[in-house]
């Protein structure tokens, strides 16, 4: 290995065991509900989250839970699922996602407490700097950091982007004090795989062994004001999806075009961000049964 690119041996998880292995991984990226939900409302969705986090657990799939999604405030997920996923969810298939957007007090107790639950693994990235509070460092490598010498069996989590710069992207993962045991990446969708196979390429080029999950959206519609909405925080190829939609494609169809595509250039593990609550692992299943 390059003394460079060295890194202590990553902690053991069982997100980090499947991601090194051959053969395909699935996860599912799920909101929780957002802060200021009227209390029965904000009860309704947790409950219709607990749901189907336990159905998409049983088919095999791991579960990231976001924080303040899309500039928007929502409810913090541990004390939830603490409360009503303990004895049936095991937590090694949850993995919290922790922005530097709170207070480093805030973060670091998070953290404690997420161990302190039994999760293996904890995904910590900066967080939109355009909107919302400013973050309490300013990069999310800093806090991986402090969580690391605080916390050093917790399988940390980082952030890649294959709509910027390859090289870059790549580096970052691999830099000394990156402190990153896996990554998650940015959406992309099969309108994407020229800039996803620069990313795939340059990651095998420069050897790089931190295993990662490629984001994929799935899309419900091509509702134009959604469309723009959603383009406010993430690639969206508005006009790609128009036309496929228009021609008659369904939501599953879309999204499983971009799963068989990943899998066409080389990666197999994908996590799948906005599935529906209620019908998160019907339509998982759905998905899957078209990508193979």
């Amino acid at each position: 290995m390059d003394p460079v690119n060295a890194r202590p041996p990553a902690p053991s998880a069982q997100l980090l065991e499947r991601l090194r292995a051959p053969g395909p991984v699935v996860a599912v990226e799920l909101r929780p509900p957002r802060a200021n939900l009227p209390r029965e409302r904000s009860i309704d969705t947790w409950i219709d989250m607990y749901h189907g986090i336990r159905r998409v657990v049983r088919q095999d799939a791991f579960i990231f839970l976001t924080d303040n999604a899309v500039g928007q405030a929502e409810e913090e997920s541990l004390h939830h699922l603490q409360t009503n996923l303990a004895q049936d969810v095991p937590p090694a298939r949850l993995v919290p996602i922790l922005t530097c957007k709170h207070s480093l007090d805030y973060c670091l107790m998070f953290a404690d407490r997420a161990a302190s639950s039994g999760y293996e693994s904890l995904t910590v990235t900066g967080g939109d700097a355009a909107v919302g509070p400013p973050r309490c460092l300013e990069r999310a490598w800093m806090l991986r950091e402090r969580i690391r010498e605080r916390i050093p069996g917790l399988a940390l989590g980082g952030w890649a982007n294959p709509h910027r710069d390859a090289t870059q992207q790549v580096a970052y993962l691999q830099a000394p004090r990156s402190s990153a045991d896996y990554y998650l990446t940015q959406v992309v969708s099969h309108h994407d795989m020229p800039r996803v196979e620069a990313f795939v390429r340059e990651a095998r080029t420069r050897g790089l062994e931190v295993p990662g999950l490629v984001g994929v959206f799935y899309y419900r519609s091509a509702n134009p004001k959604t469309l723009a909405r959603l383009g406010k925080f993430l690639p969206v190829p508005a006009e790609e999806l128009t036309r496929e939609f228009a021609a008659g494609a369904t939501p599953e169809e879309v999204c499983a075009r971009s799963v068989r595509s990943l899998r066409n250039v080389g990666v197999e593990k994908v996590y799948v961000s906005n599935l529906p609550f209620r019908s998160a692992a019907a339509t998982l299943r759905r998905v899957l049964d078209l990508v193979d």
